[in-house]
């Protein structure tokens, strides 16, 4: 969990740092983080953890990079649906991940159908680009929150038979759970 602290750190710091980046960058920045995401992958996997360590933290910084925009945004237009939207994450986030970890039985045997779901969800999102019905993204954004805490609920659940050789793709993964909780709250609480 120090590792997830550490890697909401750096996002943050993302953030901060490309606040005022515009046009491409945030693309850019997203590419590049998914390639961090792979490397620490095949480094950990290898048995390169200072490598995989590293390629974590990047990643966080170069997430953070690229929902910069996304951030400020909400910063500027509705501030108090960012710290409605980090309190929500946090309850959220901390409740489900201790009901994980509380259940002794392994629920890995989700992950093949959450991985269906949120191929669900990113086509459901693909739609709604082109598809303009407000209801449909507050019904997005509440199915989206099931899938990431279901996902939150397993990934906690996994800490329990996790080895310090997970620890760091399981950060990852716990990570990810986070920023797309912050970022579906983020759509729910906001005004417009």
């Amino acid at each position: 969990m120090g590792l997830v602290a550490v890697t909401v750190g750096f996002a943050t710091l993302g953030v901060y740092i490309a606040r005022e980046m515009g046009g491409a960058g945030w693309f850019i920045a997203w590419i590049v983080a998914f390639g961090c995401l792979v490397g620490l992958n095949v480094a950990n996997a290898r048995g390169h953890h200072g490598l995989a360590l590293t390629l974590l933290f990047a990643f966080g910084l170069l997430l953070g990079a690229s929902i910069a925009t996304t951030v400020n945004y909400y910063a500027t237009t509705d501030p108090t649906a960012v710290r409605q939207a980090l309190g929500a994450t946090a309850l959220f986030v901390g409740g489900l991940g201790a009901g994980g970890y509380a259940i002794r039985r392994d629920l890995s045997f989700l992950y093949r159908t959450l991985f269906f779901l949120l191929l669900g969800l990113i086509v459901a999102g693909i739609v709604l680009i082109f598809v303009r019905i407000p209801a449909l993204y507050t019904v997005y954004a509440l199915f989206g929150l099931l899938i990431f805490g279901l996902y939150t609920v397993v990934d906690f659940n996994r800490l329990r038979r996790a080895g310090t050789q997970e620890a760091i793709p399981l950060a990852a993964g716990i990570f990810l759970d986070v920023v797309n909780v912050f970022l579906l709250f983020l759509r729910l609480f906001a005004r417009s």
